[in-house]
């Protein structure tokens, strides 16, 4: 088992080098031209990645940085990939913020630095920046986690490795994702907290304290405290909610994902249970479509 599991860790595909370097050698302090192959493009060759897992730009933030860059331009360069088969495109893998702002200061021209990079290693260089800056709110944190964990099979210890946080962190961001969406989208507008968010977990209805949260300014111990009353302490409710074991969370994690619902994988002997939690006959009839849709669609 041992054997198997170092092979395993071994296949996992690891950031490397030059993308880590493209990230720890940049210095807001330093000059753009101290990058290695930075250069100038038109702002308008550049184009959002659909898989940043950063998805909320504040307008304060914004406006405040295209004040900072109509003084001294964009120091750190927006690192970039080539759009394939598009002449003059680029996609954005870190530092979509700054090409927003840089519009908003009138700029016609951007510094980037172009690399050669796949699917797997722009997702990695988009969540380690903008987790590295606190640029993503709890629940883009979780997605993008999650979004590694479906589309590539990493396990928590691997992304714990890649973004530089304990492989605890990693799971208990990712039990946000097993939240109802109400939930989520609280805690992804900032209404709550992600303290609030996994205290959540351990309540009978969810979205009905969180919205006690919200009006009440219920702390998070307030929250614990119901959940304790339900006869389920956090701290159970986690160990419930998580699996037995990192594999099993990380099966979990991408199943709610692909069904968008709660998932509670069971497992004794080589024999369990899958449990899909539903909220409503409406999610029921969406879980029903998603899993008697033909496959390959």
């Amino acid at each position: 088992m041992a054997d198997e599991a170092t092979r395993h860790a071994d296949h996992r595909p690891r950031l490397g080098r030059g993308l880590a370097a493209l990230l720890g050698e940049a210095s807001d302090d330093a000059p753009a031209s101290a990058r290695a192959g930075a250069r100038k493009a038109p702002i308008e060759f550049l184009r959002p990645n659909p898989n940043n897992p950063r998805k909320s730009f504040r307008e304060d933030e914004l406006d405040e940085l295209a004040a900072s860059i109509k003084e001294r331009g964009v120091i750190q360069p927006v690192v970039v990939r080539p759009v394939p088969r598009v002449v003059d495109a680029f996609e954005i893998i870190a530092g979509e913020r700054r090409w927003r702002a840089a519009q908003r200061a009138g700029l016609h021209e951007i510094p980037i630095v172009v690399v050669e990079v796949g699917d797997r290693e722009a997702l990695e260089l988009a969540i380690v920046e903008n987790v590295q800056r606190a640029d993503l709110n709890a629940l883009e944190e979780a997605q993008g986690y999650a979004q590694l964990g479906a589309d590539y099979g990493y396990a928590h210890a691997d992304i714990a490795r890649i973004v530089g946080k304990s492989r605890s962190h990693v799971a208990n961001t990712l039990r946000l994702m097993a939240l109802p969406e109400h939930c989520r989208a609280l805690i992804a507008a900032g209404s709550i907290s992600a303290g609030h968010g996994r205290a959540l977990l351990a309540v009978a209805d969810p979205d009905a304290v969180a919205d006690r949260i919200v009006a009440r300014g219920l702390s998070v111990r307030d929250v614990e405290r119901l959940g304790e009353r339900a006869g389920q302490s956090p701290r159970h409710a986690a160990k419930a909610s998580s699996g037995a074991d990192a594999d099993t969370r990380a099966l979990e994690a991408k199943l709610a994902l692909e069904l968008g619902a709660k998932v509670t994988v069971r497992h004794s002997g080589g024999a369990g249970e899958l449990r899909v939690a539903f909220a409503n006959f409406e999610q029921l009839d969406d879980l029903c479509r998603r899993l008697t849709r033909p496959a390959g669609r």
